[in-house]
């Protein structure tokens, strides 16, 4: 065998393995886009009147971890968990949302095409963290919510 040929298989055996290793890593997307695509099925989830739950947020905005009572459709108790959400929950009450007006923001994300617009949802099909990111060459437009501790309750 000459050099020639030696140079050439071993291109033609480097591009397979190429090829192999993107088809292996498209037919194995990411974790995120995994549980993305997955979770999208779920987002048949129905908001109830009432419950509670805990919002871990990191935006510009509001940052901090709150604990969240909702009443027929509207946030009606919050108790901050920390020293910047109880700043907060003072300072500007009117900014901590409900689940619902938290998916709301998530398909205003999504229509408006945002860099980041993805969700993971419980086996309820609740959400439990939503991240956002309108455009990703800007600062201080992330938004990170996570949703724990979700209990629906009676009217």
């Amino acid at each position: 065998m000459t050099a020639g040929q030696s140079r050439t298989r071993s291109a033609a055996t480097a591009a397979l393995l190429g090829a192999v290793l993107c088809v292996t890593a498209a037919c194995s997307s990411s974790p995120s886009a995994r549980s993305a695509e997955t979770n999208e099925a779920k987002g048949t989830w129905e908001e109830p009147a009432s419950y509670s739950y805990t919002l871990t947020s990191s935006t510009q905005v509001l940052a901090g971890t709150f604990r969240v009572k909702v009443r027929n459709g509207k946030v009606a108790d919050v108790v901050g968990l920390d020293e910047d959400s109880r700043r907060q929950t003072q300072e500007v009450p009117d900014e901590i949302p409900t689940i619902g007006e938290l998916l709301q923001t998530l398909d205003k994300a999504r229509s408006e095409d945002a860099d980041t617009a993805e969700a993971d949802y419980a086996s309820d099909g609740h959400p439990v963290r939503i991240s956002l990111d309108w455009d990703k060459n800007s600062i201080d437009d992330e938004a990170l919510y996570t949703i724990s501790s979700y209990e629906p309750s009676p009217g």
